[in-house]
Formats: structure tokens, sequence, C-alpha cells
């Protein structure tokens, strides 16, 4: 298998990584106004991330890293062309990370409430324009023959990348309850089982239009396969969860997502940015790629530091693994 292949694997599974594991802090973000009733509600469904979500956050830039080195042409169109919508992404990312740092400094409502708008703001931003650029990207968007992206941020807007984005979101909003589900308890954990099953039919349908409009345009058979064992994941995901195993059901979501990301990287496969100008005027794996030297060099770099992260990261679950009380929130704490 050529390196320029192992490459895009590997790229596509950094990816698939991040949104498994920042799907659900997003999640949680978006649903901190909807689940949480109170302050005391609202700081336990933080604590259920707040281990994490910044080791989650580090897929993305690995994924970013990687994609730089292995394909430079297309590092380069995607984030000039893209500029506008990853730059809202990014400020997305950081009020975010600003926000759960500065939350619990007042204890005034007032102050957690902004803080709280925040969280969900910077969880639904990139939630959203993540799924719209992935979308584009399958699609295909206007590249001329020098590589460049002619659209605009309009462009991308369209309604199979605004159909993207809602996956992505409707998926990240069920794989969240869920984890809600999983790490907490009482109260808190009933009304999150129960808002998983409806947000979960809302996602399988609009992520069953998308698959199928995915397969009319870029579909072949692995490309199918791939889509239907995804929706199969997500109904094994909403029956557990209707019989109250939060784990299994968790575990249905994060597949759902693997298996829909995969179908998604099969079926651009061996593009990276089709162009919808010129099909000659497309970015592939062999004509965005970098020098044989530099995949090689890259590839022994990941043989030994991956495992490394994975047993860290690994490691970093297993300790903050238990649920989380409502009542282990002490009232008048402004931690």
């Amino acid at each position: 298998m050529e390196l320029t292949t192992i490459w895009f694997a590997l790229i596509a599974i950094l990816w698939i990584g991040y949104f498994v594991l920042e799907g659900f802090d997003f999640g949680v973000g978006m649903l901190l106004p909807v689940l949480g009733r109170s302050d005391r509600e609202r700081r336990a469904m933080i604590n259920t991330i707040g281990p994490v979500w910044d080791g989650n956050e580090v897929w993305v830039l690995v994924a970013g890293g990687a994609t730089f080195a292995a394909f430079p042409e297309w590092y380069a169109t995607l984030f000039s062309g893209f500029y506008l919508a990853l730059f809202l992404i990014l400020v997305g990312l950081i009020i975010r990370g600003v926000a759960f740092e500065f939350r619990s400094k007042r204890p005034g409502t007032t102050w957690r409430g902004g803080w709280d708008a925040a969280i969900f703001l910077g969880s639904l931003l990139p939630a959203l324009l993540w799924g719209v650029a992935f979308a584009n990207i399958v699609h295909g968007v206007p590249i001329d023959a020098h590589h460049q992206f002619t659209g605009n941020l309009f462009t991308l807007l369209n309604p199979y990348g605004l159909l993207g984005g809602l996956t992505l979101l409707t998926l990240f909003l069920t794989h969240g309850a869920l984890f809600l589900a999983l790490k907490t308890t009482g109260d808190l954990r009933t009304r999150a089982n129960a808002l998983a099953g409806r947000l979960g039919l809302v996602a399988a349908v609009v992520a069953v239009v998308f698959l199928a409009w995915t397969q009319a345009i870029r579909g072949t058979e692995v490309t199918l396969v791939l889509a239907v064992l995804a929706a199969v994941a997500l109904v094994g995901a909403l029956l557990a969860n209707r019989t109250g195993r939060e784990g299994w059901a968790f575990a249905g979501t994060a597949l759902t997502i693997v298996l829909a990301v995969a179908s998604l990287f099969v079926g651009l496969f061996p593009n990276v940015m089709p162009s919808t100008t010129d099909a000659a005027y497309s970015l592939t794996t062999t004509n965005a790629a970098s020098t044989s030297y530099t995949l090689t060099i890259m590839t022994w770099v990941a043989v030994i530091f991956t495992p490394i992260v994975l047993i860290y990261q690994g490691w970093t679950y297993w300790v903050f693994r238990r649920r989380i009380s409502v009542d282990q929130i002490p009232a008048d704490s402004s931690h």
C-alpha cells in the first residue's frame, strides 16, 4: 500500500476520533441550558466533561498538523478557501474554553449565566460548521487550475452542506445526552435518558437523508454498507437507551459516528478535495501529497508516539470513569 493511501487513512482515523470524543462534549455543552435546571445541575454536567474536553481537542490539532505535513496542497486549499468558516470554529472553541475556566471564578447568577451561554454557543457553532465543512469537501467545491478555492462562505452554505451540518449537530446532541445519562445519577440521568431518545429519532431521520444524498453523489458498494451499518448502530443505541443500558447506547452512537464519517472518507478517496469547476483540477492523494521521504519520517513518528497518546488518554478516561451526582456539588460553592 502506498504511503499516501496510508496517510489518507490515518487522517480519516484522526477526524473520526475527534468527532467521537469531541462530539459528546459538544453535545453536553449544547444541552447545558436544556437539561441544567439549576446551577448545581449545570455544574455537574460540566464536571462530566471537565477532565477530558481539552484532551479531546488535541485530536483536531493532530489532524490539522498531519494534513499540513502529509498533504500540504490539501491543507493550503482547505484552510485558505474555508478560512472564514474555520475562523468561526476557532472563535467558538476559544470562547468555550475560556467559559469553562472563568465560569466558576464568581458565584453570581448573571456571571455564570453569561458563561453558560458562551459554552452553549461555543459548542453549537463548531458542531454545525464542522458538518458543513466536511459535507462540502465530499460534495466538491469550486477550485481552479491553480488549486485555489474560488467561492466564499455562502458557497459552503448550500442545501447539502447545511444538511451535513444539521446531521453532525443532531448526532452530537444525541451522543452528548447519552454521555450524560451514562455519567450522572438521579433525576438528571433520567431526563438525559429521555431526551436522548427523542433527539436520537431526529438524528436518525436527518442522518438517513444525508447519507442517502451522499450515496447518490459519491456512493460505492462500500459506502452503502457503511451507511447501512451506521443506521443499524444508531437504532441499536436507541433501543439500548430505552432499556436503560446507557453504556451500550453510548457505544452505539460512537459507532454510528465512526461508520458515518468513515463512509464519507471512503466515498471521497482518492480525492481529498474534488473540484466542481473541472474534475481535472481536483486535489487527490497523489497531487496534493508531500514527498515520499517526508511521509516515511512521519510514519515512524506516528508509529512511536501514537500508542503513547492513546494509552494516556485511555488512562484518563479510566481514572474519571465514575458517575457524578448533583449531591456532590456544594450549593454555595464557587467551584
